[in-house]
């Protein structure tokens, strides 16, 4: 939908969007060995070039809405990098959208960061939490930005996903006008949505433990990795067949199984291997199990005996049911365990002495205030990471200003 290299002066043209990535831009000003007429930025974001495009696509009410989504890789100056967290260039997928009313752009927007938020939740077992940006997080452009905002378990806040309600900011700027149904030309109202890479880091970085990755079944590729084990050459055939008759009867069930044969790695390796890869459920086969037409099953999210179960039936009635509910429980379990772990690290608090208390601990601070923001910022390194949808009920104070306050905000470091 768009190209690599922006024109300098697409990203000129609206003054907000160029202010709030100038210093991330990268620039061509050589190609071929000669210096370039006119520059190009190496994208970071498509606003632009996607707008320049609406300007030919779009002449009346019936080209609306008009929508464009991909999966680009995009590219910010980035001066501290972290893997899949912050990166010079990252893969990510983005949304544009084209509509005849703001009513229409607000649902839109509201319906995304709705969708995002389910998918944490439901898939990645990540309890965010959604809000509105404040006015200096908002994204360069936009009327509104929201955000889907995830405790990682250093504690600090990653931006997970965001939905930008653009208004007429690009319309205006791009001329992208169309004959309503009256005849009267209008400008467009806009919206722009986005999800990366980070989100890999965010479950990395949420549910991983000191032995490695650990994935919740609703995302991993390997939901079952199978390891048969034998000692003497004579006990190899009878485990093998077993194990590969466990592994049909899962995968015919709709089960993602992996049945680890090899026979260059010890157990021992393959144990810590798959815990490392984050599978949830580990399969065990050995002689004595052949004889009992039966399995072990250990689970990733609870580490030594207590996620060992001995003895359960290689029948397909008995072993389906059993791996299908063991994998549920550990979808719900780390969701658990990651809302708990976050609720845990949110400290209330209603002056800025206590605000900066909390932060100076690692933790998040959740009060009333959306002004002073650069301050804190300045003072504690820590910023708005969104005004929650969901606010106490009742008045409310200005931590900082002392005055009456609308919404509560939640305050955290990030990277």
């Amino acid at each position: 939908m768009s190209g690599f290299f922006i024109p300098y002066p697409f990203i000129e043209k609206e003054a907000s969007h160029v202010e709030g990535f100038c210093p991330e831009l990268a620039l061509v000003t050589i190609g071929g060995g000669k210096e370039l007429e006119e520059k190009l930025v190496v994208r970071p974001t498509s606003e632009t070039i996607v707008n320049h495009m609406f300007t030919q696509w779009i002449h009346s009410y019936r080209d609306l809405p008009l929508l464009g989504n991909q999966w680009a890789n995009v590219m910010r100056w980035e001066m501290r990098t972290k893997p899949f967290v912050r990166t010079l260039e990252f893969l990510w997928q983005e949304g544009y959208i084209a509509h005849a009313t703001l009513e229409e752009a607000e649902k839109e927007v509201m319906q995304m960061i709705d969708i995002y938020t389910k998918f944490a939740y439901e898939q990645a077992a990540i309890p965010v939490i959604a809000g509105r940006k404040s006015k200096v997080e908002t994204f360069a452009g936009a009327s509104k930005t929201y955000t889907i905002e995830a405790m990682m378990g250093d504690r600090k806040a990653l931006q997970a996903g965001t939905s930008h309600n653009l208004g007429q900011n690009f319309s205006r700027a791009f001329g992208i006008q169309f004959a309503d149904e009256n005849g009267q030309r209008q400008h467009v109202w806009q919206t722009s949505w986005a999800i990366s890479t980070r989100f890999i880091g965010g479950i990395i970085m949420t549910h991983g433990d000191e032995a490695g990755l650990m994935l919740p079944p609703n995302i991993a590729p390997v939901q079952v990795v199978i390891t048969p084990i034998w000692k003497k050459p004579d006990e190899k055939t009878g485990v093998l067949s077993a194990a590969v008759a466990v592994n049909e009867v899962l995968r015919n069930a709709g089960i993602k199984v992996k049945l680890d044969d090899s026979e260059q790695r010890t157990r021992g390796w393959k144990f810590n291997f798959w815990e490392m890869k984050g599978v949830p459920l580990r399969i065990e086969i050995g002689p004595r199990d052949v004889s009992n037409s039966s399995v072990v099953i250990s689970r990733r999210d609870m580490p030594g005996k207590k996620g060992k179960v001995f003895g359960i039936s290689v029948e397909p009635s008995v072993l389906i049911p059993y791996v299908k509910d063991k994998l549920n429980e550990i979808q719900a379990s780390l969701l658990d365990m990651a809302i708990s772990f976050r609720d845990s690290n949110i400290v209330d608090v209603s002056s800025y002495d206590e605000l900066k208390a909390a932060i100076s601990e690692g933790n998040w601070a959740r009060g009333p205030c959306d002004k002073e923001e650069l301050k804190v910022k300045e003072e504690t390194g820590a910023t708005i990471r969104c005004l929650p949808f969901e606010q106490p009920q009742g008045p409310k104070t200005c931590l900082m200003m002392g005055n009456a306050a609308d919404e509560v905000a939640i305050f955290a470091k990030s990277y």
